[in-house]
């Protein structure tokens, strides 16, 4: 056990914001809750933000706040202060690598929220750290308050991962959820989802699906033992979905969900993100509004899911706070890299490769805007049969004040390239306004 001059551990929090209020917040409002669990105090000492008076302000307002941090302006400060674990929420990469970089090398454990850089610079951070023999805890980097990462790493270590998939983005799934239950365009919800602080006044890193592909390609890490490989992902947003396209999928029994996905197969790891269409009794299905939820395939234990709030102000600082509770009992029981950041033992990760999305199979839903005429119909068939591609489910709209009708098109299993070549084909004969090409996930 910690002698008593250890009782206390010290926390350097780098990043007020949204996250790092309410971390603050819980730490003094549970402290006596915490410390049955953790068995030591863990108080914060150290906090830094460029915005000096408005942290006071936030600090002496907090009434269950008994001691009060020291406030720096330099957030390299707190990583060079008097502390044992740092706990970095700014976000972003450059600034938030420099502070971690410069923290373990001062031997001081790291808890980060951070999956940008956890999914780009991951492997560097987490070599300093083990030659430094300090550990880096990064549970609040996906899904927010959902455990999904001490499930892959833990709770889940005797399966053969088979695949996962996710909602692992709250905005993108309020846009997706509000545009299937009140009909209304994108453009409209993406507004919608601003005012009501969902979405950022710069909404691309979420709904371009960058932010889930950072999430996936760390799950993927740890789910099938290989590097971080967030470079080689597939990441397609939601810009292009349309409320008719959400008003034929439910006709056909479907919904559409913005999904990370990663698959392992005898030819390699499939990790893509991008709209889907789900069965509607699916249990993905049904996840609406911001929330997040994950699903687990392993051989042994079959299907498990974790949901809940994937973002917001203290349902991540719950993610924090179990990081930091789980480094000071692995001090306190000398313990530290009891389990490998990426879940496998460092030298046996395998660099198997990632799949093109073009040799990746599933089904497609298509919604192909085409001229309304003779022959049209039997060209599309056509160029789907030239490619081998089946068809399971076909739905065609009677043309509304236009020369343009709407066709949609369910096929069976396929392989992408296929449903490509077919899509080119039918572009270079048809006149189309607009053609579709949405994945239908076999989960």
């Amino acid at each position: 056990m910690l002698s008593d001059k250890q009782k206390t551990i010290k926390v350097g929090l780098v990043g007020l914001g949204i996250v790092g209020t309410g971390t603050l917040e819980v730490l003094c409002r549970n402290q006596k809750e915490i410390l049955r669990r953790a068995g030591v105090n863990i108080i914060v000492t150290d906090v830094a933000s460029r915005d000096a008076e408005r942290v006071r302000t936030i600090i002496n307002n907090m009434q269950s706040c008994e001691v009060k941090p020291k406030i720096h302006e330099n957030a390299i400060d707190v990583a060079n202060a008097d502390i044992d674990i740092l706990v970095e929420l700014i976000g972003g990469c450059k600034i938030a690598k420099d502070i971690i970089i410069q923290a373990i090398k001062n031997k001081k454990h790291i808890v980060t929220a951070n999956k940008a850089l956890i999914a780009n610079h991951g492997k560097e951070i987490f070599k300093l750290a083990q030659e430094n023999s300090v550990m880096v805890n990064f549970e609040a980097a996906v899904a927010g308050g959902v455990p999904i990462i001490k499930a892959l790493r833990e709770g889940l270590s005797a399966n053969k991962i088979e695949w996962i998939a996710g909602i692992i983005n709250g905005t993108t799934n309020f846009i997706l959820s509000e545009m299937d239950s009140k009909n209304l365009p994108f453009d409209e919800v993406l507004k919608q989802a601003q005012e009501l602080g969902y979405a950022e006044i710069d909404p691309s890193f979420d709904i371009e699906g960058i932010d889930a592909g950072h999430k996936a390609s760390i799950m993927a890490s740890l789910a099938f033992g290989i590097p971080l490989k967030f470079s080689n992902a597939y990441i397609e947003g939601i810009t292009q979905i349309k409320s008719i396209d959400m008003q034929y999928a439910n006709e056909l029994g479907y919904k559409i969900k913005l999904l990370g996905i990663a698959k392992n197969s005898p030819k390699g790891i499939e990790l893509r993100v991008h709209p889907s269409l789900l069965l509607k009794e699916h249990i993905l299905a049904n996840v609406n509004g911001a929330m997040n939820a994950v699903m687990v395939n392993g051989d042994a234990v079959g299907q498990t899911l974790y949901y809940g709030k994937g973002a917001g102000s203290e349902p991540t600082a719950s993610a924090v706070i179990a990081d930091l509770v789980d480094v000071v009992r692995s001090i306190d029981t000398k313990t530290i890299g009891r389990v490998p950041y990426l879940a496998f033992q460092d030298n046996a990760l395998v660099d198997t490769p990632i799949l093109n999305i073009k040799d990746i199979s599933t089904r497609y839903y298509l919604r192909l805007n085409v001229t309304d005429k003779t022959g049209v119909m039997a060209i599309i068939t056509q160029e789907l049969a030239k490619n081998n591609i089946s068809i399971s489910a076909l739905l065609q709209k009677e043309p509304q004040n236009s020369q343009k009708v709407d066709i949609i098109i369910l096929s069976n299993v396929v392989k992408e390239s296929a449903v490509d070549n077919a899509i080119e084909a039918i572009k270079a004969q048809v006149e189309h306004d607009d053609i579709v090409k949405i994945r239908l996930e076999l989960l």
